[in-house]
């Protein structure tokens, strides 16, 4: 009972739970970048302008994030600067797509920034491609 109310935690727990995290995150994140990246031609039109970069360039960048970085997150690969762009992408569709309005619906986004912003705050953890370079 005594461990169960314990505030320590073991660095084999803290390694599993980060790629528990990772890998739940990113592969949850890829199928939405995969989808836009097959479907860019349809949706350039109609997206998001972030910031006047115009639509295609906001979701040529977004299909970078939600795929290409989310696969660095799986595997733990350059994971802070990997979470970056998510940090980025997830903030612009919470505060500005959805107004703020992190229930119903719009729940995932909101689950997904705080998601990977515990990843960029604590890194990878050992069980990943950068916790073996750093070896």
């Amino acid at each position: 009972m005594k461990k169960l109310l314990s505030v320590s935690y073991r660095d084999w727990a803290f390694t599993l739970a980060m790629l528990i995290l990772r890998l739940c995150t990113g592969v949850l994140i890829i199928p939405y970048g995969y989808d836009k990246l097959i479907h860019f031609a349809e949706k350039k039109g109609s997206f998001t302008n972030f910031m006047g970069i115009g639509s295609p360039l906001s979701l040529a960048l977004v299909i970078f994030a939600e795929f290409f970085c989310g696969m660095l997150i799986v595997l733990g690969l350059f994971t802070r600067l990997a979470a970056i762009p998510l940090l980025i992408a997830m903030s612009v569709v919470v505060f500005k797509v959805n107004h703020g309005n992190i229930f119903g619906k719009n729940e995932h986004t909101a689950f997904f920034l705080a998601c990977f912003l515990v990843i960029f705050l604590c890194g990878p953890g050992r069980a990943s491609a950068d916790g073996l370079i750093n070896k």
